[in-house]
């Protein structure tokens, strides 16, 4: 199976997301290229400390080998033993400023062999938004694009991944969704390859004109140390959905991927507290009961 238009596209549409934060933050990402033992590599660009963002990543890996890890083949038995090819792009970024929102987009391609049977294949990924501080606008205009990027294929796609998302990333055990969320698919092989393909990098296509509106509003609006402080403290929940439930985070772990590229997604600065709640009124307390709900936008 050939999947060099595939890679071609992840490698362009990694630049071409780079060339573009690097505009908007004016500092220059960090590459490293890096080599997996077991088969392939990858590139990673990350910025730390930049004048917009905190701490952002947007990683592309080409990964193979002769059996797929656990995280891969738990809801998939029929894959165990075959050994398979992955490519991806996957970004996470964390702006400085607590009324910005933190984002993650990613998509990805796996194709599983073996001896006799026709190779196994499909694509997955989506993005969501994680809002501090919660602008009816944001999430709307966000999943607004989600939706243009889906429609084409079929109106019934964008409700079908919203779900979707809304339910993959949740933390069952807080009972709340981690962000305003998105779109989430995974497994996909329900068209063509072609049109399958198609659907998929429109996805990625879209990514910028969801996020980068959405920076440009925020970037430059006045905050305090109680701002960052609460973004610190709800911060702690994106690191507790990857480490606890991110099947990208446990596939990259349990195939031999880079560590340093794998935990870029993880936020500079976090806050856990014992029991703590907000002040019943504050902005910071409208953002689960108005916001972090799961309701529709679009």
């Amino acid at each position: 199976m050939d999947t060099s238009d595939i890679k071609t596209y992840l490698l362009d549409l990694q630049n071409r997301i780079v060339t573009a934060l690097e505009t908007l933050d004016g500092k220059t990402f960090r590459r490293d290229t890096w080599e997996r033992p077991g088969g392939g590599g990858g590139i990673s660009a990350l910025v730390e400390e930049g004048n917009l963002f905190e701490r952002g990543g947007v990683n592309f890996s080409h990964v193979m080998g002769k059996g797929l890890p656990p995280s891969a083949t738990a809801h998939r038995p029929e894959l165990a033993g075959r050994h398979f090819e992955a490519l991806g792009v996957s970004l996470v970024l964390h702006p400085r400023n607590p009324y910005a929102p933190t984002v993650h987009m990613n998509v990805r391609f796996f194709a599983a062999f073996g001896e006799r049977n026709a190779p196994i294949w499909w694509f997955g990924g989506g993005m969501d938004l994680t809002p501090y501080y919660g602008f009816k606008e944001d999430a709307e205009h966000f999943h607004r694009a989600c939706k243009n990027a889906l429609d084409p294929f079929g109106v019934e796609y964008y409700p079908r991944f919203k779900k979707w998302c809304d339910e993959y990333f949740y933390l069952k055990h807080r009972q709340e969704p981690r962000g305003v969320g998105g779109i989430f698919f995974d497994d996909f092989n329900a068209l063509p390859l072609p049109e399958a393909q198609a659907l998929w990098q429109s996805v990625g296509d879209h990514f910028l004109p969801a996020y980068l509106p959405l920076m440009e509003r925020r970037r430059g609006m006045p905050y305090g140390e109680r701002e960052r402080d609460f973004q610190a403290y709800r911060r702690g929940r994106y690191v507790e959905f990857n480490l606890v439930y991110d099947r990208g985070t446990l596939f990259g772990l349990q195939s031999g991927g880079r560590t340093e590229s794998i935990l870029m997604s993880m936020p500079p600065i976090v806050r856990w507290r014992y029991d703590w709640h907000p002040e019943p009124g504050s902005r910071e307390d409208g953002l689960l009961k108005e916001f972090i709900n799961g309701r529709d936008w679009v």
